[in-house]
């Protein structure tokens, strides 16, 4: 099954007539010229990002498919935060343990992953590990504001919801990183995409991105 039919499926729905090309170029916009300003600043943290990630062995970055806008696949970029056998480590936690397997199988996370490194705990803690999605964005595959980019498998859960994420940019961050992160059920997080490209304004974005720095300082939500 394609991922556009999972939109396509939700009667009435037209993912391109979501957002206007107004919309469109308004939001890109935003987003190069507040990418091109903070860029030069970020480029010494994420080096030295990079070279703590590199000492604790393995690639630099973690490259994963997600669903972007009207179901077009693309590679979302990471610093790694796992040790580089990770699919083969969880494998064997879902198959050994129950509680572990329920909690993904519910979550897509493991509040205690052991597959996740010492400088790997940390990124994730700050969200500094989604910092090399701005390629993402220079690319035009993500915004910088916008819902959490979903796996195939998760954009299912989303049901007769999904075309609202389809007709939106993945983003870096959004209401969902701004409001509790994990602490969320993931139904909430799926109103919270809809209410998203219900409510969108570049005003709106701009407070998501002034909440994010508070969000991410205090960690809340995030394991």
């Amino acid at each position: 099954m394609e991922v556009r039919d999972v939109a396509l499926r939700a009667p009435g729905f037209n993912v391109g007539e979501v957002f206007s090309p107004a919309y469109n170029r308004l939001k890109r916009g935003f987003d190069i010229a507040l990418c091109i300003a903070i860029l030069p600043l970020l480029l010494p943290f994420m080096a030295l990002i990079a070279v703590l990630v590199k000492l604790d062995g393995g690639p630099v970055f973690y490259t994963q498919s997600r669903v972007g806008r009207a179901g077009r696949m693309f590679g979302c970029l990471k610093f790694r935060t796992m040790v580089p056998n990770a699919e083969r480590k969880l494998e064997q936690i879902l198959k050994n343990d129950p509680a572990a397997r329920e909690e993904w199988a519910r979550d897509f996370k493991l509040r205690n992953d052991p597959r996740i490194t010492l400088i790997g705990h940390f990124l994730r803690r700050t969200s500094l590990d989604e910092l090399p999605q701005i390629v993402n964005v220079l690319r035009g595959e993500m915004s910088l504001v916008g819902p959490r980019p979903v796996t195939h498998h998760e954009l299912e859960l989303y049901g007769e919801h999904a075309g609202w994420y389809l007709a939106c940019m993945p983003g870096i961050t959004g209401l969902w990183q701004v409001s509790g992160r994990n602490d969320l059920s993931y139904a909430r997080r799926v109103a919270m995409d809809v209410r998203y490209a219900l409510t969108w304004s570049l005003l709106l974005d701009l407070n998501i991105i002034v909440r994010t720095v508070p969000a991410v300082v205090s960690s809340r939500g995030a394991y």
